[in-house]
């Protein structure tokens, strides 16, 4: 599988880069055609700067208390506080930084010592990958629950646009990977036409079948 990788760079800034592998994979909501390994991004401290840098252009004249850093992107959280706070509307602000726990029921929480980042503030919500929009419903469902008020919403990639009218900023779309698909498993043309599912996929990595 690790074949068939192809190296993508992003049109917004080239220095940032992913890995793409090409095959049938699983993830919890949906199959999709394209794994794509964000890798680099997540664990290369220079490679997440820059990422985090193009992010912070995208929201220099939004105001942000506080990142929610889903799917394991608190380090490209923190250098997107820390470039946000740089220049724009947000110089000179301390901004938190903060990441859910789930419970048994796998819902997002915050426990009482951090509510108080999240209860009324401005809230950017920075997730690695968007392209159904399941697990960003979950996270405002979470946010409204805690009164956060959400500012915008941030990704690595994304496959969609916008949810519910909020602008989904990203630093890798459909530009970078055109032919990037996913849908619902029981719909799934490669699952219809045989073709065996290669990985099971998730915001850590992929585990091959």
């Amino acid at each position: 599988m690790e074949s068939r990788t192809t190296e993508v760079k992003s049109i917004k800034n080239s220095r940032v880069k992913i890995d793409v592998i090409p095959g049938h994979f699983a993830t919890n909501h949906s199959h999709v055609n394209y794994y794509i390994d964000m890798t680099k991004i997540k664990t290369s401290h220079k490679m997440c700067k820059a990422a985090a840098n193009e992010l912070a252009s995208q929201y220099a004249n939004t105001h942000i208390d506080t990142i929610i850093a889903l799917e394991g992107t608190i380090m490209l959280a923190s250098f997107l506080a820390q470039s946000l706070s740089e220049a724009g509307i947000n110089v000179g602000t301390d901004i938190n930084v903060v990441t859910p726990e789930k419970n048994v029921n796998n819902q997002m929480i915050f426990r009482d010592n951090v509510q108080h980042k999240i209860c009324n503030k401005q809230i950017l919500l920075l997730i690695s990958s968007a392209s159904t929009g399941k697990s960003i419903s979950r996270a405002v469902d979470c946010l409204q629950y805690y009164s956060g008020n959400l500012a915008g919403i941030a990704a690595i990639f994304s496959a969609i646009e916008e949810f519910n009218s909020i602008p989904i900023r990203s630093v890798f779309g459909l530009l970078e990977i055109p032919n990037y698909k996913n849908c619902a498993v029981a719909n799934c043309p490669m699952c219809a036409s045989g073709q065996k599912v290669d990985a099971i996929v998730n915001s850590f990595g992929y585990s091959k079948l």
